[in-house]
């Protein structure tokens, strides 16, 4: 599987960040931004998640609309498939 979405690897950056560098990181000094080193880490950790979350998506976008880009004429059919689920409602 991650042959063919290499991308979703960006999901093992949290994981990384947080567990297996953990040991590496708990340690009080050096003091950084006025915080402790492991606090420091954890914030630094926690704010990369979502990047790493957004690129993993971002990659997966790609990779499901086929790299078509917007002005290629598949805007028309995906708000045809808008309308399909909301029942025919305009979006």
């Amino acid at each position: 599987m991650i042959v063919r979405r290499p991308h979703l690897l960006w999901l093992l950056g949290p994981f990384v960040l947080y567990v297996g560098a953990l040991p590496l990181a708990n340690r009080v000094r050096p003091v950084v931004l006025g915080l402790p080193f492991l606090f420091f880490w954890l914030l630094a950790a926690t704010l990369l998640t979502p990047l790493c979350v957004w690129l993993a998506h971002r990659g997966d976008r790609k990779r499901r609309d086929g790299g078509r880009k917007q002005g290629d004429g598949s805007q028309a059919q995906r708000d045809g498939d808008r309308k399909q689920e909301n029942g025919g409602r305009r979006a």
